[in-house]
């Protein structure tokens, strides 16, 4: 299997429905209270993006790229419309967005992530897909224009010159998620007169 790294058509996927997903294990207890554990210690996207179809020409599209990644054997970028921003979805990234790490004078690699937070509970998400040209870097809240490099595969940001002790590495940035097609069939009612349908084309991501 492989990564192609090309994006579902962003028009259809705009319309697409879906979002996080999370295992949890609830054992009810004799005296009606229960106990609850956490069976992944990060969440899961799902999506369905048939819901994105609205001309005969999307269902066309779809089927291609369908066909171009073999079914489920191939991974590819998808945008979820909803958060693909390092910043909210109303706004513009800025290069002070995310703390990505704290640099410690030797280290010169570091992982793109988004941080979720709500009261006083924060969830780490690793972003491996971030968009070409979009990223943008600070050490203690200043710019930096050069000095380091990007792979758009890995979302690795390596600097030429490690950050110095206690240095604040940010960054701002738009991104896709990993998915692959969870079927291996297209069901589609034909149908000339109109469209033609697709009842479901679900998607999901992909963790490594």
């Amino acid at each position: 299997m492989a990564f192609h790294e090309v994006r579902f058509p962003d028009n259809i996927s705009r319309g697409a429905r879906g979002g996080p997903e999370r295992r949890t294990q609830i054992v009810e207890l004799a005296s009606g209270d229960e106990e609850r554990n956490a069976s992944w210690a990060n969440s899961r996207r799902r999506y369905d993006v048939a819901y994105g179809i609205r001309r005969a020409d999307d269902l066309a599209a779809v089927v291609a790229f369908f066909e171009a990644r073999n079914g489920r054997l191939h991974g590819f970028r998808f945008k979820d419309w909803g958060d693909h921003k390092s910043c909210l979805p109303s706004g513009a990234p800025t290069p002070t967005d995310q703390m990505i790490a704290t640099g410690d004078g030797t280290t010169t690699a570091f992982q793109l992530v988004k941080r979720y937070t709500s009261g006083s509970q924060t969830w780490v998400r690793t972003i491996t897909k971030p968009v070409a040209g979009s990223v943008t870097i600070s050490l203690n809240g200043a710019p930096q224009a050069s000095g380091w490099s990007l792979d758009t595969t890995t979302g690795v940001i390596t600097f030429t010159t490690a950050p110095g002790a206690g240095v604040a590495v940010t960054a701002g940035f738009e991104f896709d998620v990993p998915v692959r097609f969870d079927t291996d069939a297209l069901d589609v009612t034909l149908d000339l007169e109109r469209l033609g349908t697709i009842t479901s084309i679900p998607l999901l991501e992909i963790r490594r």
